[in-house]
């Protein structure tokens, strides 16, 4: 199952230079970096993530992929310098596929890089992800050590059924006990959940998130599973062999999770994103949400510099090849329009609890006909912002469509 497709977009030159208009107004944007390791034990059913298991790596080896992305770091130095890009680095993430399949030191070494050849900012988020199998107490302690501060773990469910239909590995009785371990080594705990797997029912999906809950973490997501073309569970439900996604329990699973978080002292800042008091958002994952600068590194990478999207050739190989060479590993490039920048701001920003200025918007006269239909939080509009409703939580598309 080849991972979904890269956008089309002009090349960039061989060194990767932006275009010149990167440099009006970048100077002291906030900028984070991703941090992608392509690797996975298993792929899941349900996933078209740029993922590789062992015999699909061709040349590249796990050893030996770390290397490159310290070449790539040295490469975006460079490129960012030239675009007036010197801004140190707010946030570093780490994600997959399973990051922690590589040693500690490895990742250890990859934020040394990145400290060495951006800065950080005091107080900066380093969050790597984790499947519940891939750590133990040493490994976690090692990431601490190293300068990260936040983990999460990819519970999905605490159901058997449920994770065998997802095609996921682990079992749910290790996740209490590396939670722990993360908690004991002085790491941020977040949880990721997934809901709406064929014959998953509302009961199940309670009881996962009662375990979640008791876990007691600062933070959890719960995301409602699509089916992506291509993917193994495709397949299975169009030969009849699993239950297509109920799109009406999804919506009851979703409502659902959002009364068991709050009366826990989860507070959403995101439509699938909820932190204890309200206190322990991911700051990495609202640096996106606010359209500020990343670099992505690894292959099938995606970064954003002032308007300028452009994202790395997916195959291992192929990337370490490029950057072997002295290349950067880029397949191509967007410059946004006005316009495109405006429409991404509203589909991003009023998925949040922050909500959207109505001073931002070109026409506000769709935010009446939005609270008259439920979608809106009348009391946020009279001050000012676009506030989604639970109810326009389950119908964003049609807030930011309407709102374009």
């Amino acid at each position: 199952m080849p991972p979904s497709a890269l956008p089309e977009g002009g090349p960039l030159p061989a060194d990767g230079a932006l275009p010149a208009a990167v440099r009006e107004g970048a100077g002291g944007r906030q900028l984070g970096a991703y941090v992608h390791i392509p690797f996975c034990r298993v792929r899941c059913g349900y996933c078209d993530f740029n993922t590789y298991t062992a015999t699909e790596l061709g040349s590249v080896s796990q050893e030996s992929y770390p290397d490159a992305v310290l070449e790539e770091i040295g490469l975006a130095r460079r490129v960012l310098d030239e675009a007036g890009q010197r801004s140190p680095l707010s946030t570093v993430f780490f994600g997959g596929g399973t990051p922690t399949l590589l040693p500690a030191a490895a990742l250890v070494d990859v934020l040394a890089r990145l400290r060495e050849a951006f800065g950080l900012v005091p107080g900066a988020e380093v969050s790597v992800e984790a499947n519940p199998d891939s750590v133990d107490a040493e490994y976690l302690r090692a990431l601490r050590e190293g300068g990260m501060t936040r983990v999460s773990f990819g519970m999905q469910s605490a159901q058997p059924h449920v994770l065998a239909t997802l095609d996921r590995t682990h079992d749910p009785e290790r996740v209490p006990e590396v939670v722990s371990a993360a908690k004991d080594a002085g790491l941020e705990v977040s949880v990721d959940l997934i809901y709406g797997a064929p014959g998953e029912s509302l009961d199940d999906w309670r009881a996962s998130l009662e375990q979640a809950i008791a876990l007691e973490p600062t933070h959890i997501s719960a995301y409602a599973l699509i089916i992506e073309p291509g993917t193994a569970i495709a397949r299975r439900i169009r030969r009849g062999e699993l239950e297509p996604v109920d799109d009406d329990l999804q919506a009851e699973m979703y409502e659902l999770a959002d009364g068991l978080l709050a009366e826990a002292g989860f507070e959403w800042y995101e439509l699938s994103n909820w932190s204890r008091g309200g206190r322990h958002p991911s700051r990495h994952n609202l640096a996106y949400w606010h359209d500020t600068d990343w670099w992505g590194f690894g292959p099938g990478a995606h970064s954003h510099v002032n308007g300028v999207r452009f994202w790395n050739v997916k195959h291992p190989a192929a990337y370490a090849n490029r950057l072997r060479a002295g290349e950067s590993p880029a397949a191509g490039h967007e410059s946004l329009t006005a316009r495109e920048r405006y429409e991404e701001s509203v589909l991003l920003r009023t998925r949040l609890r922050e909500g959207l200025p109505v001073s931002e918007l070109r026409d506000r006269k769709a935010v009446a006909r939005l609270i008259a239909d439920g979608l809106v939080a009348p009391e946020a509009a009279l001050a000012g912002r676009v506030v989604p409703t639970l109810r326009g939580r389950l119908l964003a598309d049609v807030i930011a469509r309407d709102l374009t």
